[in-house]
């Protein structure tokens, strides 16, 4: 690894570029003569017409409307009108961004950018996992704030999964977040990949995009740890393919209560082949050249490293990374159809919601990087479209966390409620039908006369069944 100094070097230059790039597109375009906006309405980055419930197109069916301007887009269920009044009484969703805060590019860079910042306290755990390679989690423990209540009612605190993004940088939002669910009364976990954050690379074998045997079985020990606590996930970005695979690979038989996604990359592959703005891919980049230089020497035995440093596109990396290997080459459209994190989406039997933005500077105009359908018609997963945030930004006056932030612990309590108001109802009607059979019985059996010739066949028609 570089020596900090010179890292901190790089991002800083990225930093400027991406400065110089927002600054270039928060200038107000020219409109063509004659060209009229209806009262209002509000002209996007994008060049899209906007009115107060977001962007026009194909999410103009099915959409709930939501203080702020946002927009809940999802199946009809009990669950949807139980979110949907979590989220009309939110108080995250009423204050909007200052104006200077509200362009997608600055909110994008302050997530990204900014230093993480002192004052957390995380205790960390190498977890060695089936082909000896080690994942790292941290556990974040403090600063513990007074007051700080239960997550349900046992009083037992809930477990909070988070997974950064993919390029495996612990942004200020992630720590953020979790802060704020430690003070909620959560027991708050970070999950850091092969080689990401500082956890060694002890093998020559990196994590694939979407592929969650990891994920799996991290999850499987902090359930062995924590066996009565309740398990909630949260990914951030490139992140929520992790998540999202895990999800449909395990159904119903995974660990977790409730998902949810922030800003989620949901269709890969076609946004590894297109590309992203250049400052946001240049620095996505370079972030991942320089944490993988440490173990060049490692990875000569399996990747051309001449070639994967030499890499002039995300796509160009993944694909020398994962594809072209020494051992075992396969082609992209091989490597998707094991990574792709709706390639089992059917199979998820755990209530995500995924916030994003109309604005996302890195993963594009909702309306051809959403797949609407996967939110009409599976009633597993909710949409939380809102006009402003940018990629992961969600920012609001300091010192004011994402509002992103008080949503996502909104929607895991409003689970929560529905839960257990599930679980009491069906406790009511199995001891009801319980007591209507058991008056049945007693009101039958003095009624029925029994002749002394009867047999006990005749009195008991049923018949035992075994099985092994």
């Amino acid at each position: 690894m570089p020596p900090w100094g010179a890292a901190l070097a790089l991002l800083l230059a990225a930093l400027a570029l991406l400065c110089l790039l927002a600054l270039r597109l928060r200038r107000p375009g020219r409109r063509a003569v004659g060209a009229r906006t209806l009262p209002g309405a509000r002209r996007e980055d994008h060049g899209e017409e906007v009115d107060g419930g977001g962007p026009a197109g194909q999410f103009s069916d099915g959409r709930e409307p939501l203080p702020g301007g946002c927009r809940l887009i999802c199946k009809p269920s009990a669950l949807a009108q139980c979110l949907l009044r979590a989220l009309r009484r939110s108080a995250a969703l009423e204050p909007g961004p200052r104006p200077w805060l509200s362009g997608p590019h600055l909110q994008t860079l302050c997530h990204f950018v900014l230093p993480v910042g002192p004052g957390s306290e995380l205790a960390r755990e190498y977890l060695q996992l089936a082909d000896d390679g080690l994942v790292a989690l941290d556990w974040v423990v403090g600063p513990v704030a007074r007051g700080r209540r239960a997550t349900n009612a046992g009083g037992l605190p809930a477990v909070l999964l988070v997974i950064p993004n993919a390029w495996g940088r612990l942004t200020r939002n992630v720590l953020g977040l979790c802060l704020l669910a430690l003070e909620r009364g959560y027991y708050p976990v970070i999950f850091h990949r092969r080689g990401h954050h500082g956890c060694p690379l002890v093998s020559p074998r990196l994590q694939p995009f979407g592929d969650p045997s990891d994920l799996k079985e991290a999850i499987t020990y902090i359930r062995f740890r924590h066996p009565a606590a309740p398990l909630f996930a949260v990914s951030e970005g490139s992140g929520s393919a992790l998540l999202l695979s895990y999800l449909g690979e395990c159904g119903s038989s995974s660990y977790v209560t409730g998902a949810a996604c922030i800003s989620p990359v949901l269709r890969c592959r076609e946004w590894f082949e297109a590309g992203l703005p250049w400052p946001y891919e240049r620095g996505f980049l370079l972030h991942q050249k320089v944490a993988l230089s440490r173990y060049a020497t490692a990875l000569e035995d399996t990747v051309d490293t001449r070639k994967l440093f030499r890499s002039r596109s995300l796509r160009e990396f993944e694909e020398t990374l994962f594809c072209h290997t020494k051992s075992f080459p396969i082609s992209w459209d091989t490597y998707w159809d094991h990574n792709d994190p709706l390639r089992d989406v059917d199979e998820a039997a755990v209530p995500v919601l995924c916030v994003c933005s109309a604005d996302d500077p890195v993963c594009g105009p909702p309306n051809h990087v959403l797949p609407t359908e996967l939110f009409h018609s599976n009633p597993y997963f909710f949409l939380l479209l809102s006009r402003h945030g940018g990629h992961c930004g969600f920012l609001r006056q300091e010192p004011l966390p994402a509002w992103s932030h008080e949503v996502t612990l909104e929607y895991f309590r409003a689970l929560t409620d529905f839960f257990r108001t599930e679980e009491r109802m069906k406790g009511l009607s199995r001891r009801r039908a319980s007591f209507l059979a058991g008056r049945r019985r007693w009101a039958t059996l003095p009624k029925r006369e029994v002749s002394p010739s009867s047999s006990l066949e005749e009195i008991f028609s049923w018949k035992r069944s075994y099985t092994r």
